[in-house]
C-alpha cells in the first residue's frame, strides 16, 4: 500500500470498534460515549443473546477475558449478570471497576440522545448456534425496528442476513470471512449496504470490489494507513483508537460534534 498517493478529497469515516476500545473496555457504554464524545459519528458493538432472550454487549461467548469470569452469557439472565464486572482487569486493573454488563436496550435508549450518530450492531455467531438463527434474528429485528435510521445489522453469518432482508428493511453489513470468488459471488446476491473486511484479507494489487455497497475495514490504528486505503475506494475505517485517529487534521474532517 506503500505506493498509493493520499487523496485528500477521499477522507475516511471512522467507526469506533467496540467504542473507544485502546483506552477503554470494549462493548461498554463506557466506551461508546467516550467514542462519540471524541468526535465519532459511527460506533460499533457487539451482541450475545442471554439465558432470558435478551440481548447484551459482549464479544465471547462467556466472560474470561472481559471479566475474569468463567461463567457463559447463555447460562445467565440479564438480572444475574449484575453481579459480573467487565472492566477487563487483565488490561486496565481496577481502573473502571465495576462496570457493569450493559444491555442493548439501555444502549439504543443513550444512543438515541446522539441523533447523528450511527451504531454497527454485530450478531454474534456463537448466539446464532446456541439459540437458533430464526429465534435471534427474530427478536433482534424486533428491538431495532424503531431505529433503523441509526442502526445497520452485521454479521458474519449469511443466512442470518439473508434472514433480515427477507423480513425487515433495516441496512445490513456483511463481515467477510474470505476475500474470494465464491464471497464476492454471495454478495452480489445479497446486496447489503455495507461490506466489511480485515484489510489484511484484500491483496495489495486489487482493488476492492465494486457494487451496491460501501466497504468497511478493520483494525486500523494509522492515519495514513486509512487514507492510503480511502484512495483506493474504502469508505469507512473501524478503528479501535478513534481518540488519536481523530487527531489526525485530514481524518478530523469527519468528526462529529454532538450535542451533550
Amino acid at each position: 500500500m506503500t505506493s498509493t498517493t493520499i487523496n485528500e478529497e477521499r477522507i475516511p469515516a471512522l467507526v469506533a470498534h467496540r467504542g473507544y476500545m485502546h483506552t477503554y473496555p470494549e462493548n461498554t457504554w463506557l466506551g461508546l460515549e467516550a467514542a462519540l464524545k471524541a468526535g465519532a459519528c459511527w460506533i460499533e458493538f457487539d451482541l450475545q443473546m442471554c439465558a432470558d432472550g435478551r440481548f447484551v454487549l459482549l464479544h465471547d461467548a462467556d466472560f474470561k477475558r472481559t471479566a475474569n469470569s468463567p461463567a457463559s452469557v447463555f447460562d445467565m439472565s440479564t438480572e444475574q449478570l449484575v453481579e459480573i464486572s467487565v472492566h477487563e482487569p487483565t488490561r486496565f486493573g481496577a481502573r473502571y471497576a465495576p462496570l457493569k454488563v450493559v444491555d442493548l436496550d439501555t444502549v439504543l435508549l443513550k444512543l438515541s440522545a446522539f441523533p447523528h450518530a450511527r451504531a454497527m450492531v454485530e450478531i454474534k455467531q456463537e448466539s446464532l448456534q446456541r439459540w437458533g438463527l430464526e429465534r435471534v434474528m427474530d427478536a433482534l429485528l424486533d428491538k431495532l425496528a424503531s431505529c433503523h435510521d441509526q442502526c445497520v445489522l452485521i454479521s458474519y453469518n449469511h443466512r442470518a442476513l439473508s434472514y433480515s432482508r427477507k423480513r425487515d428493511t433495516i441496512d445490513i453489513g456483511w463481515v467477510l470471512a474470505a476475500y474470494d470468488q465464491a464471497h464476492l459471488s454471495r454478495a452480489r446476491q445479497l446486496k447489503p449496504q455495507f461490506l466489511i473486511c480485515n484489510e489484511r484479507k484484500i491483496p495489495q494489487q486489487e482493488s476492492p470490489w465494486t457494487g451496491p455497497w460501501q466497504w468497511m475495514l478493520y483494525d486500523i490504528s494509522d492515519p495514513a494507513v486509512a487514507l492510503r486505503w480511502a484512495a483506493r475506494g474504502i469508505d469507512l475505517i473501524e478503528t479501535g483508537a478513534i481518540g488519536s485517529m481523530l487527531q489526525d487534521p485530514l481524518l478530523a474532517r469527519k468528526t462529529c460534534p454532538h450535542e451533550i
